[in-house]
């Protein structure tokens, strides 16, 4: 058990930049009120119709934050990946944040999760818990705002075209392992939609097609569906077909 809370102690220390400035018994209080947990692939963590979950600090892996539509259409807006600390998981310490999101993890993931209470006690004690509380969520915004202007405002194919270049940064592979079903949830597209696109690039030699893979083969070509001033083609030809 002593070593299970030296071990949070340094997880804390290492990622909460507030942490020189708590006092012991507030430090106390952080590592006494957070919790190591770990999630498979795919399990669901949280739902606006839950009780407010906590501060979620990602130790290893990927999480998910994403909304839904009355019509199960997902679009994610943002991913908390190694370091990362989701505040949006514990809307109710910031009243002003009212609209409902949900979190997966998008792989096998260990966290820390610390509990709304301890955090609002530390909000209130101390103004650089506070200042940095504000300052994720700030940041949480901005990620929510770029992912609707791009929903917004992009061509289908530029966004497609971003989505798996960005997934192979991530994953530091040309080949990524992924349905159709789940780039048009990523995307907040329809599957249809995102199927026919990547036969288009499959078509140009830009990806290659297998089942549960598609495997980027043209770097170059990906790259200027993203930044060159020409569509493809494909979504010149079908329009408002291929709007997401």
């Amino acid at each position: 058990m002593a070593e299970q809370s030296l071990n949070m102690q340094d997880y804390l220390k290492k990622h909460y930049p507030f942490w020189e400035h708590l006092n012991h018994e507030e430090q106390k209080l952080l590592c006494t009120c957070s919790q190591l947990q770990t999630c498979r692939k795919g399990d669901f963590l949280y739902s606006n119709d839950d009780d407010c979950l906590g501060i979620l600090l990602v130790l290893k892996g990927q999480l998910r934050v994403f909304i839904q539509s009355g019509d199960t259409r997902e679009i994610t807006l943002f991913r908390v990946s190694d370091g990362q600390v989701c505040t949006l998981s514990a809307s109710c310490i910031i009243q002003e944040i009212t609209f409902d999101i949900q979190i997966e993890a998008d792989e096998d993931t260990e966290l820390i999760v610390t509990n709304v209470s301890c955090f609002r006690t530390l909000i209130n004690r101390n103004i650089y818990v506070e200042n940095y509380i504000y300052k994720e969520t700030t940041e949480h915004f901005s990620d929510v705002m770029w992912a609707m202007n791009q929903i917004l405002f992009s061509s289908f194919d530029k966004r497609l075209a971003g989505y798996l270049l960005d997934d192979s940064i991530r994953t530091h592979s040309a080949t990524l392992h992924t349905t159709h079903e789940q780039i048009a949830r990523n995307l907040g597209s329809a599957r249809e939609v995102v199927s026919r696109m990547l036969k288009y690039f499959e078509k140009e030699g830009i990806v290659s097609l297998s089942r549960g893979t598609v495997t980027i083969t043209d770097e170059k070509k990906l790259k200027s569906c993203i930044y060159g001033e020409k569509r493809c083609k494909c979504q010149q030809k079908d329009g408002e077909s291929l709007k997401a």
